[in-house]
Protein backbone atom coordinates (compact mmCIF):
# COMPACT_ATOMS: atom_id res chain seq x y z
CA UNK A 1 0.00 0.00 0.00
CA UNK A 2 2.68 2.33 1.04
CA UNK A 3 4.85 1.50 -2.63
CA UNK A 4 1.84 1.73 -4.32
CA UNK A 5 0.99 5.17 -2.99
CA UNK A 6 4.73 6.13 -3.13
CA UNK A 7 4.65 5.29 -7.01
CA UNK A 8 1.45 7.18 -7.56
CA UNK A 9 3.01 10.30 -5.64
CA UNK A 10 5.88 10.02 -7.36
CA UNK A 11 4.14 9.99 -11.26
CA UNK A 12 2.05 13.07 -9.76
CA UNK A 13 5.51 14.95 -8.84
CA UNK A 14 6.57 13.87 -12.21
CA UNK A 15 4.06 15.00 -14.16
CA UNK A 16 3.88 18.06 -12.17
CA UNK A 17 7.54 19.08 -12.82
CA UNK A 18 6.56 18.40 -16.63
CA UNK A 19 3.69 20.82 -16.60
CA UNK A 20 4.91 23.45 -14.40
CA UNK A 21 8.06 23.89 -17.31
CA UNK A 22 5.84 23.66 -19.98
CA UNK A 23 3.39 26.06 -18.68
CA UNK A 24 6.00 28.39 -18.23
CA UNK A 25 8.12 28.33 -21.40
CA UNK A 26 5.56 27.05 -23.88
CA UNK A 27 2.39 28.99 -22.93
CA UNK A 28 4.56 32.30 -22.77
CA UNK A 29 5.96 31.36 -25.75
CA UNK A 30 2.41 31.20 -27.70
CA UNK A 31 0.62 33.63 -25.74
CA UNK A 32 3.51 36.57 -27.13
CA UNK A 33 3.56 35.60 -30.46
CA UNK A 34 -0.44 35.07 -30.34
CA UNK A 35 -0.10 39.35 -29.19
CA UNK A 36 2.15 39.92 -31.47
CA UNK A 37 0.20 38.39 -34.51
CA UNK A 38 -3.04 39.67 -33.88
CA UNK A 39 -1.24 42.89 -33.06
CA UNK A 40 0.37 42.74 -36.93
CA UNK A 41 -2.98 42.18 -38.51
CA UNK A 42 -3.51 46.04 -38.88
CA UNK A 43 0.36 45.92 -40.82
CA UNK A 44 -1.21 43.07 -43.09
CA UNK A 45 1.23 40.58 -41.99
CA UNK A 46 -0.79 39.10 -39.21
CA UNK A 47 -3.56 38.18 -41.56
CA UNK A 48 -1.67 34.91 -42.88
CA UNK A 49 0.31 34.10 -39.23
CA UNK A 50 -2.33 34.77 -37.02
CA UNK A 51 -3.87 31.55 -38.43
CA UNK A 52 -1.03 29.22 -38.19
CA UNK A 53 -0.35 30.24 -34.09
CA UNK A 54 -3.74 30.12 -33.21
CA UNK A 55 -3.93 27.15 -34.76
CA UNK A 56 -0.67 25.81 -33.15
CA UNK A 57 -2.54 27.61 -29.87
CA UNK A 58 -5.37 25.01 -30.12
CA UNK A 59 -3.13 22.15 -30.85
CA UNK A 60 -1.96 23.33 -27.38
CA UNK A 61 -4.85 23.44 -25.36
CA UNK A 62 -6.36 19.97 -27.26
CA UNK A 63 -3.03 18.49 -25.64
CA UNK A 64 -3.98 19.74 -22.58
CA UNK A 65 -7.01 18.67 -22.56
CA UNK A 66 -6.03 14.94 -23.28
CA UNK A 67 -3.63 15.09 -20.13
CA UNK A 68 -6.71 16.11 -18.14
CA UNK A 69 -8.46 13.14 -19.07
CA UNK A 70 -5.53 10.70 -19.02
CA UNK A 71 -3.80 11.71 -16.23
CA UNK A 72 -6.66 13.41 -13.86
CA UNK A 73 -9.91 12.47 -15.14
CA UNK A 74 -10.89 15.66 -15.75
CA UNK A 75 -13.22 16.32 -18.58
CA UNK A 76 -12.69 19.66 -20.93
CA UNK A 77 -14.94 19.42 -23.97
CA UNK A 78 -13.67 21.16 -27.42
CA UNK A 79 -15.77 24.18 -28.01
CA UNK A 80 -14.14 25.03 -31.41
CA UNK A 81 -16.46 26.20 -34.38
CA UNK A 82 -15.96 24.71 -37.50
CA UNK A 83 -14.88 26.16 -40.48
CA UNK A 84 -17.60 26.09 -43.00
CA UNK A 85 -17.20 23.93 -46.32
CA UNK A 86 -16.16 25.36 -49.46
CA UNK A 87 -13.62 28.08 -47.82
CA UNK A 88 -12.12 29.46 -50.50
CA UNK A 89 -7.89 28.73 -50.47
CA UNK A 90 -5.33 31.26 -51.28
CA UNK A 91 -5.24 34.74 -49.53
CA UNK A 92 -9.10 34.97 -49.36
CA UNK A 93 -9.21 31.84 -48.00
CA UNK A 94 -6.51 32.92 -45.66
CA UNK A 95 -8.28 36.02 -44.39
CA UNK A 96 -11.60 34.21 -44.35
CA UNK A 97 -9.97 31.64 -42.05
CA UNK A 98 -8.30 34.83 -39.56
CA UNK A 99 -11.53 36.24 -39.30
CA UNK A 100 -13.44 32.97 -38.38
CA UNK A 101 -10.83 32.15 -35.88
CA UNK A 102 -10.90 36.04 -34.06
CA UNK A 103 -14.81 35.53 -33.98
CA UNK A 104 -14.69 32.30 -32.61
CA UNK A 105 -15.25 32.94 -28.08
CA UNK A 106 -13.32 29.88 -27.76
CA UNK A 107 -9.94 31.64 -29.88
CA UNK A 108 -10.24 34.36 -27.30
CA UNK A 109 -10.75 32.19 -23.87
CA UNK A 110 -7.62 30.04 -25.21
CA UNK A 111 -5.74 33.56 -25.25
CA UNK A 112 -7.12 34.05 -21.45
CA UNK A 113 -5.90 30.11 -20.59
CA UNK A 114 -2.28 30.57 -21.92
CA UNK A 115 -2.14 34.10 -19.46
CA UNK A 116 -3.37 31.97 -16.48
CA UNK A 117 -1.36 29.16 -17.41
CA UNK A 118 1.88 30.89 -17.17
CA UNK A 119 1.11 32.11 -13.82
CA UNK A 120 -1.60 30.42 -11.44
CA UNK A 121 -0.98 27.02 -13.56
CA UNK A 122 2.44 26.97 -13.00
CA UNK A 123 2.37 27.56 -9.48
CA UNK A 124 -0.39 24.91 -8.93
CA UNK A 125 1.99 22.59 -10.54
CA UNK A 126 5.19 22.86 -9.26
CA UNK A 127 3.76 22.26 -5.68
CA UNK A 128 3.54 18.71 -6.81
CA UNK A 129 7.29 17.88 -7.57
CA UNK A 130 8.21 20.56 -4.68
CA UNK A 131 6.58 18.52 -1.92
CA UNK A 132 8.74 15.77 -2.95
CA UNK A 133 12.25 17.15 -3.14
CA UNK A 134 11.84 20.27 -1.20
CA UNK A 135 11.86 17.61 2.17
CA UNK A 136 15.44 16.60 1.12
CA UNK A 137 16.82 19.99 1.67
CA UNK A 138 15.65 19.73 5.53
CA UNK A 139 17.54 16.65 5.80
CA UNK A 140 20.93 17.79 4.10
CA UNK A 141 20.79 21.33 6.54
CA UNK A 142 20.15 19.22 9.77
CA UNK A 143 22.99 16.85 8.63
CA UNK A 144 25.75 19.81 9.65
CA UNK A 145 25.62 21.69 5.85
CA UNK A 146 23.90 24.25 7.89
CA UNK A 147 27.13 24.91 10.12
CA UNK A 148 29.37 26.10 6.77
CA UNK A 149 26.56 27.94 5.79
CA UNK A 150 25.98 29.88 8.86
CA UNK A 151 29.71 30.36 9.24
CA UNK A 152 30.25 32.20 6.17
CA UNK A 153 27.38 34.83 6.56
CA UNK A 154 24.40 32.94 5.43
CA UNK A 155 21.18 33.13 6.78
CA UNK A 156 19.78 30.52 5.61
CA UNK A 157 15.75 30.16 5.91
CA UNK A 158 14.38 26.48 5.53
CA UNK A 159 10.61 27.19 4.61
CA UNK A 160 9.26 29.01 8.03
CA UNK A 161 12.43 28.10 10.07
CA UNK A 162 15.46 30.29 10.36
CA UNK A 163 18.35 27.54 10.20
CA UNK A 164 20.96 29.15 12.93
CA UNK A 165 21.95 26.02 15.21
CA UNK A 166 21.96 22.43 14.86
CA UNK A 167 18.56 22.49 16.91
CA UNK A 168 16.74 24.66 14.40
CA UNK A 169 18.30 22.53 11.48
CA UNK A 170 16.48 19.17 13.02
CA UNK A 171 13.24 21.30 13.05
CA UNK A 172 13.92 21.61 9.41
CA UNK A 173 14.56 17.84 9.36
CA UNK A 174 10.78 17.40 10.59
CA UNK A 175 9.53 20.13 8.31
CA UNK A 176 10.85 18.45 5.16
CA UNK A 177 9.56 15.29 6.53
CA UNK A 178 6.16 16.60 7.02
CA UNK A 179 6.28 17.82 3.78
CA UNK A 180 7.07 14.71 2.36
CA UNK A 181 3.78 12.96 3.80
CA UNK A 182 1.71 15.78 2.89
CA UNK A 183 2.99 15.48 -0.88
CA UNK A 184 2.82 11.41 -0.56
CA UNK A 185 -1.43 12.48 -0.01
CA UNK A 186 -1.85 15.81 -2.23
CA UNK A 187 0.14 15.19 -5.09
CA UNK A 188 -2.53 13.80 -7.31
CA UNK A 189 -4.40 15.94 -5.98
CA UNK A 190 -2.31 19.05 -6.32
CA UNK A 191 -2.26 18.10 -10.38
CA UNK A 192 -5.89 17.68 -10.67
CA UNK A 193 -6.00 20.91 -9.66
CA UNK A 194 -4.22 22.09 -12.19
CA UNK A 195 -6.43 20.52 -14.78
CA UNK A 196 -9.66 21.91 -12.99
CA UNK A 197 -7.69 25.26 -12.89
CA UNK A 198 -7.64 24.96 -16.88
CA UNK A 199 -11.43 24.10 -17.20
CA UNK A 200 -12.68 26.99 -15.71
CA UNK A 201 -10.79 28.88 -18.70
CA UNK A 202 -10.68 26.22 -21.84
CA UNK A 203 -14.37 24.43 -21.15
CA UNK A 204 -17.51 26.26 -22.68
CA UNK A 205 -19.40 28.37 -20.63
CA UNK A 206 -23.21 28.15 -20.64
CA UNK A 207 -23.36 31.63 -22.99
CA UNK A 208 -20.73 29.31 -25.59
CA UNK A 209 -23.02 26.50 -25.35
CA UNK A 210 -26.41 28.34 -26.20
CA UNK A 211 -24.65 29.88 -28.92
CA UNK A 212 -23.46 26.72 -30.17
CA UNK A 213 -26.86 25.46 -30.12
CA UNK A 214 -28.20 27.86 -32.20
CA UNK A 215 -25.61 27.55 -34.76
CA UNK A 216 -26.44 23.72 -34.61
CA UNK A 217 -30.23 25.12 -35.08
CA UNK A 218 -29.05 27.08 -38.09
CA UNK A 219 -27.29 24.10 -39.87
CA UNK A 220 -29.92 22.14 -39.31
CA UNK A 221 -32.63 24.75 -40.72
CA UNK A 222 -29.84 25.07 -43.65
CA UNK A 223 -30.34 21.16 -44.50
CA UNK A 224 -33.80 20.79 -43.72
CA UNK A 225 -33.94 23.28 -46.81
CA UNK A 226 -31.35 21.53 -49.14
CA UNK A 227 -33.45 18.57 -48.05
CA UNK A 228 -36.82 20.03 -49.66
CA UNK A 229 -35.12 21.28 -52.26
CA UNK A 230 -33.25 17.75 -52.64
CA UNK A 231 -36.83 16.06 -52.06
CA UNK A 232 -38.24 18.24 -55.19
CA UNK A 233 -35.73 17.51 -57.19
CA UNK A 234 -35.89 13.81 -56.95
CA UNK A 235 -39.73 14.17 -57.59
CA UNK A 236 -39.27 16.21 -60.86
CA UNK A 237 -36.87 13.31 -62.14
CA UNK A 238 -39.29 10.86 -61.30
CA UNK A 239 -41.68 12.25 -63.46
CA UNK A 240 -39.44 13.26 -65.99
CA UNK A 241 -37.96 9.33 -66.07
CA UNK A 242 -41.66 8.12 -65.89
CA UNK A 243 -42.67 10.52 -68.32
CA UNK A 244 -40.19 10.34 -70.90
CA UNK A 245 -40.00 6.40 -70.10
CA UNK A 246 -42.37 3.86 -69.17
CA UNK A 247 -45.13 6.25 -69.68
CA UNK A 248 -44.34 6.98 -73.64
CA UNK A 249 -44.13 3.06 -74.04
CA UNK A 250 -47.48 2.17 -72.14
CA UNK A 251 -49.19 5.01 -74.58
CA UNK A 252 -47.47 3.33 -77.81
CA UNK A 253 -48.31 -0.15 -76.50
CA UNK A 254 -51.85 1.40 -76.27
CA UNK A 255 -51.98 2.75 -79.84
CA UNK A 256 -50.53 -0.63 -81.08
CA UNK A 257 -53.21 -2.11 -79.63
CA UNK A 258 -55.82 -0.26 -81.22
CA UNK A 259 -54.71 -1.13 -84.43
CA UNK A 260 -54.21 -4.51 -83.39
CA UNK A 261 -58.28 -4.28 -82.73
CA UNK A 262 -58.93 -2.38 -86.07
CA UNK A 263 -56.77 -5.07 -88.49
CA UNK A 264 -57.12 -7.95 -86.73
CA UNK A 265 -59.83 -9.39 -89.08
CA UNK A 266 -58.64 -7.88 -92.24
CA UNK A 267 -54.34 -8.95 -91.34
CA UNK A 268 -54.29 -11.15 -89.11
CA UNK A 269 -50.32 -11.47 -89.71
CA UNK A 270 -49.55 -8.22 -89.14
CA UNK A 271 -51.67 -8.14 -85.87
CA UNK A 272 -49.97 -10.91 -85.11
CA UNK A 273 -46.34 -8.57 -85.66
CA UNK A 274 -48.07 -5.98 -84.01
CA UNK A 275 -48.70 -8.00 -80.90
CA UNK A 276 -45.24 -9.06 -80.51
CA UNK A 277 -43.98 -5.46 -80.66
CA UNK A 278 -46.60 -4.75 -77.80
CA UNK A 279 -45.40 -7.33 -75.44
CA UNK A 280 -41.88 -6.20 -75.91
CA UNK A 281 -42.84 -2.67 -75.11
CA UNK A 282 -44.97 -4.06 -71.67
CA UNK A 283 -41.65 -5.48 -70.59
CA UNK A 284 -39.61 -2.90 -71.32
CA UNK A 285 -41.92 -0.50 -69.56
CA UNK A 286 -41.49 -3.26 -66.49
CA UNK A 287 -37.76 -3.14 -66.78
CA UNK A 288 -37.58 0.67 -66.44
CA UNK A 289 -40.53 0.76 -63.80
CA UNK A 290 -38.28 -1.78 -61.66
CA UNK A 291 -35.44 0.50 -62.03
CA UNK A 292 -37.07 3.34 -61.39
CA UNK A 293 -38.78 1.68 -58.21
CA UNK A 294 -34.97 0.67 -57.48
CA UNK A 295 -33.53 3.70 -57.65
CA UNK A 296 -36.26 4.83 -55.23
CA UNK A 297 -35.98 2.47 -52.32
CA UNK A 298 -33.49 -0.36 -53.50
CA UNK A 299 -35.86 -3.47 -52.60
CA UNK A 300 -32.78 -5.20 -51.18
CA UNK A 301 -32.28 -2.72 -48.71
CA UNK A 302 -36.13 -2.93 -47.84
CA UNK A 303 -35.42 -6.46 -47.02
CA UNK A 304 -32.26 -7.16 -46.02
CA UNK A 305 -30.76 -3.60 -44.53
CA UNK A 306 -27.76 -1.86 -45.03
CA UNK A 307 -25.01 -4.08 -45.13
CA UNK A 308 -26.15 -6.51 -47.62
CA UNK A 309 -27.50 -4.00 -49.72
CA UNK A 310 -24.01 -1.79 -50.16
CA UNK A 311 -22.44 -5.39 -50.63
CA UNK A 312 -25.06 -5.59 -53.26
CA UNK A 313 -24.12 -2.26 -54.54
CA UNK A 314 -20.01 -3.48 -54.35
CA UNK A 315 -21.02 -6.53 -56.79
CA UNK A 316 -21.80 -4.24 -59.55
CA UNK A 317 -18.73 -2.26 -59.62
CA UNK A 318 -15.84 -2.04 -62.21
CA UNK A 319 -13.35 -2.21 -59.48
CA UNK A 320 -12.53 -4.52 -57.21
CA UNK A 321 -14.37 -3.36 -53.64
CA UNK A 322 -14.02 -5.28 -50.17
CA UNK A 323 -17.08 -4.72 -47.87
CA UNK A 324 -16.61 -5.12 -44.43
CA UNK A 325 -19.80 -4.79 -42.21
CA UNK A 326 -20.54 -5.00 -38.59
CA UNK A 327 -24.29 -3.94 -37.56
CA UNK A 328 -25.84 -5.57 -34.91
CA UNK A 329 -29.34 -4.79 -35.70
CA UNK A 330 -31.43 -2.40 -38.20
CA UNK A 331 -31.25 1.55 -38.38
CA UNK A 332 -34.27 3.51 -39.23
CA UNK A 333 -35.50 3.26 -42.75
CA UNK A 334 -35.05 7.09 -43.85
CA UNK A 335 -31.04 6.48 -41.87
CA UNK A 336 -30.63 3.62 -43.98
CA UNK A 337 -31.83 4.99 -47.31
CA UNK A 338 -29.48 8.35 -46.38
CA UNK A 339 -26.58 5.93 -45.62
CA UNK A 340 -27.28 3.77 -48.75
CA UNK A 341 -27.20 6.77 -51.43
CA UNK A 342 -24.19 8.44 -49.80
CA UNK A 343 -21.98 5.43 -50.18
CA UNK A 344 -23.31 4.90 -53.75
CA UNK A 345 -22.36 8.48 -54.36
CA UNK A 346 -19.36 8.05 -52.60
CA UNK A 347 -18.44 5.19 -54.45
CA UNK A 348 -19.34 6.82 -57.92
CA UNK A 349 -17.05 9.64 -56.72
CA UNK A 350 -14.10 6.73 -56.56
CA UNK A 351 -15.31 5.18 -59.77
CA UNK A 352 -15.29 8.63 -62.03
CA UNK A 353 -12.52 10.41 -60.50
CA UNK A 354 -9.78 8.17 -58.34
CA UNK A 355 -8.50 6.35 -61.05
CA UNK A 356 -8.41 3.70 -57.97
CA UNK A 357 -7.59 -0.38 -58.20
CA UNK A 358 -9.49 -1.04 -54.85
CA UNK A 359 -11.89 0.37 -52.48
CA UNK A 360 -12.84 -0.67 -49.28
CA UNK A 361 -15.80 0.12 -47.46
CA UNK A 362 -16.25 -0.07 -43.62
CA UNK A 363 -19.59 -0.13 -41.71
CA UNK A 364 -20.13 0.02 -38.04
CA UNK A 365 -22.43 1.21 -35.35
CA UNK A 366 -20.92 2.43 -31.72
CA UNK A 367 -21.44 5.22 -29.12
CA UNK A 368 -24.80 5.74 -30.69
CA UNK A 369 -23.02 6.41 -33.96
CA UNK A 370 -23.24 4.84 -37.85
CA UNK A 371 -19.96 5.21 -39.08
CA UNK A 372 -18.82 4.46 -42.66
CA UNK A 373 -15.64 4.57 -44.18
CA UNK A 374 -15.23 4.34 -48.24
CA UNK A 375 -11.53 4.38 -49.09
CA UNK A 376 -9.88 4.01 -52.66
CA UNK A 377 -5.96 3.49 -53.48
CA UNK A 378 -6.54 6.58 -56.11
CA UNK A 379 -4.65 9.46 -57.16
CA UNK A 380 -6.53 11.50 -54.17
CA UNK A 381 -6.98 15.44 -54.13
CA UNK A 382 -10.59 15.09 -53.52
CA UNK A 383 -12.59 18.22 -51.86
CA UNK A 384 -15.65 19.09 -50.30
CA UNK A 385 -16.60 22.09 -52.74
CA UNK A 386 -19.64 23.78 -54.44
CA UNK A 387 -20.81 21.44 -57.23
CA UNK A 388 -19.30 18.45 -56.35
CA UNK A 389 -20.70 15.00 -55.47
CA UNK A 390 -19.50 15.07 -51.78
CA UNK A 391 -21.30 17.88 -51.40
CA UNK A 392 -24.30 16.48 -52.39
CA UNK A 393 -23.57 13.44 -49.29
CA UNK A 394 -22.86 16.54 -46.78
CA UNK A 395 -26.25 17.71 -47.42
CA UNK A 396 -27.98 14.65 -47.27
CA UNK A 397 -26.13 13.23 -44.06
CA UNK A 398 -27.16 17.11 -42.59
CA UNK A 399 -30.42 16.25 -42.76
CA UNK A 400 -29.86 13.54 -40.19
CA UNK A 401 -27.20 15.99 -38.22
CA UNK A 402 -24.78 13.47 -39.93
CA UNK A 403 -21.09 14.80 -40.89
CA UNK A 404 -18.65 14.14 -43.08
CA UNK A 405 -14.88 14.03 -43.55
CA UNK A 406 -12.78 13.84 -46.23
CA UNK A 407 -9.13 12.93 -46.19
CA UNK A 408 -7.13 12.64 -49.90
CA UNK A 409 -4.11 14.37 -49.68
CA UNK A 410 -2.39 13.88 -53.18
CA UNK A 411 -1.02 11.30 -54.95
CA UNK A 412 -3.76 9.11 -52.20
CA UNK A 413 -5.06 7.26 -50.36
CA UNK A 414 -8.80 8.81 -50.37
CA UNK A 415 -10.93 8.26 -46.99
CA UNK A 416 -14.19 9.63 -46.88
CA UNK A 417 -15.78 9.15 -43.75
CA UNK A 418 -19.58 9.18 -43.09
CA UNK A 419 -21.09 9.30 -38.92
CA UNK A 420 -25.05 9.55 -38.37
CA UNK A 421 -25.99 9.53 -34.95
CA UNK A 422 -28.61 6.60 -34.84
CA UNK A 423 -30.19 3.83 -32.58
CA UNK A 424 -30.12 0.23 -34.20
CA UNK A 425 -33.61 -1.78 -33.75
Amino acid sequence: MTMTRLRTAAVAGGRGLYLSIVSLAGSITLFVLSVLSIAFILLGVGLFTTPVILTGVRKWATLRRYQAGQWADVRIPVPYRTFPSGLRTGVTGQVERCMLMLKDPATWRDLQWLLVDMTGGFISAIFAPALLLYWLYGWVLALGVWKPIHDAGGGEWYGFIHVTSQSTANQAAVLGTALLVVGLFANPHIVRGHFLLARTLLAPTTSMRERELALRVDRLTETRHDAVDSYAAELRRIERDLHDGAQARLVAMGMDLGTIEAMIDADPAKAKELLAKARQNSGEALTELRDLVRGIHPPVLAERGLGDAVKALALRLPIATEVDVELAGRAEAPVESAAYFAVSEALTNAIKHSGADRIWVDVHHTDGMLRIAVTDDGKGGASVGSGSGLSGIERRLGTFDGVLAVSSPAGGPTMVTMEIPCELS
